[in-house]
């Protein structure tokens, strides 16, 4: 399993159509269930920062084949002011799975 953590702050201004298209990325996958994919995305109190942790067997996975995604993905960089990307191991855990 490959993993990955995003981390991002939304430009003011930008936050309900970030919400919007990023709640349509869940909904899909929601629906279409793909196999091996874990993802979630936590919104910080700040209400603007936000982290996507990815898990599936490949990255980028399941996500950029997803209409949804498509359509979130271009225009990301304009608008999110901050972003970086990192790979990561699990050292330990308590009910999140293996």
């Amino acid at each position: 399993m490959e993993t990955i953590i995003i981390s991002y702050r939304v430009r003011a201004g930008h936050l309900s159509e970030h919400l919007r298209l990023l709640g349509a990325v869940h909904e899909e996958v929601a629906r279409t269930q793909p196999a091996g994919l874990r993802f979630v995305t936590l919104q910080l109190d700040d209400e603007r920062s936000f982290v996507d942790i990815a898990v599936a067997p490949e990255l980028p996975g399941p996500l950029p084949e997803l209409e949804s995604f498509r359509r979130y993905r271009p225009g990301l960089e304009d608008r999110c002011e901050q972003r970086s990307t990192s790979g990561f191991r699990v050292l330990g855990s308590y009910g999140f799975g293996s």
